[in-house]
């Protein structure tokens, strides 16, 4: 019975095999409190992360034939590969809400207006739809995707085409 008797000090963090109560609520605490850290780190990150794709976002791309030859034949591709599986329409573009002058409210309110709040890069996008994209009879949806703590949150573009019915 000696054997099973430790004193306290002797246990290293993860060992709770005959950790008393206080010692397993501590051990608790440590775990919960390096989750938050973790949390705060990851949530860090994010923020880091969407401020510098915000900055991209706004300087816009120049538009060289090559550009638009790459953006083409990548674009093709995925339309060939949703249409293979049975799809009308394919996410093409997601952006935070603040590339649009109003923060999204005219998307998500379905206004006519809504290509005139965007910015950046998303407005050539826009463009480049409008100008190559809806002539060959693709549309344009754009919409609210996800709705951070109720608040609107990313704007996506999904070109849509018709089915074949039958």
């Amino acid at each position: 019975m000696e054997a099973l008797k430790t004193k306290p000090a002797e246990h290293e963090l993860g060992d709770e095999t005959f950790m008393s109560a206080a010692e397993l609520g501590a051990y608790t605490a440590q775990l919960k409190a390096a989750k938050v850290m973790k949390d705060m780190q990851a949530q860090d990150r994010a923020g880091k992360a969407r401020t510098e794709l915000i900055k991209a976002l706004s300087e816009p791309v120049e538009v060289t034939p090559e550009k638009v030859h790459d953006i083409t034949k990548s674009l093709l591709h995925k339309l060939r590969i949703a249409a293979e599986q049975g799809k009308n329409e394919l996410l093409v573009m997601r952006f935070p809400n603040v590339m649009c002058s109003d923060a999204g409210r005219a998307i998500n309110n379905s206004e006519a207006e809504w290509p005139q709040t965007l910015t950046g890069r998303p407005r050539q996008a826009f463009e480049f739809w409008q100008d190559r994209l809806r002539p060959a009879g693709y549309g344009l949806k754009a919409m609210i995707v996800d709705w951070p703590d109720g608040m609107p949150g990313d704007v996506g573009f999904f070109l849509t085409w018709e089915g074949r019915r039958q």
